[in-house]
């Protein structure tokens, strides 16, 4: 049996367990794990996608890799037109209305 000073030094989770309850979880706690196992059945569901493909190895390769590139090639060029497009209109700003 507990005396008094025990409770006084319990705090909420152990008297919670003391009970037979638990304290909340936080979204956090709850959301982070269900998005790891998500993500890893998701590599897990591509590799056995690309084991199962029609196409040789070789060729799928060389397929991703022309994906993969042209993906590249095009967040490079929308960057690039980005940063251009910033320059522009930082350069039609009065000098005077300009801060830092």
């Amino acid at each position: 049996m507990l005396s008094l000073k025990d409770l006084k030094k319990l705090d909420r989770d152990d008297l919670l367990d003391l009970v037979g309850l638990e304290t909340r979880r936080t979204t956090a706690e709850t959301t982070l794990p269900a998005l790891g196992i998500f993500a890893a059945g998701l590599l897990v569901g591509v590799g056995v996608g690309l084991l199962l493909a029609d196409k040789p190895g070789q060729q799928l390769r060389g397929d991703l890799r022309t994906k993969l590139q042209g993906g590249q090639d095009k967040l490079a060029s929308a960057i690039n037109s980005a940063r251009g497009t910033e320059a522009q209109s930082a350069s039609t700003v009065p000098p005077g209305s300009r801060t830092t």
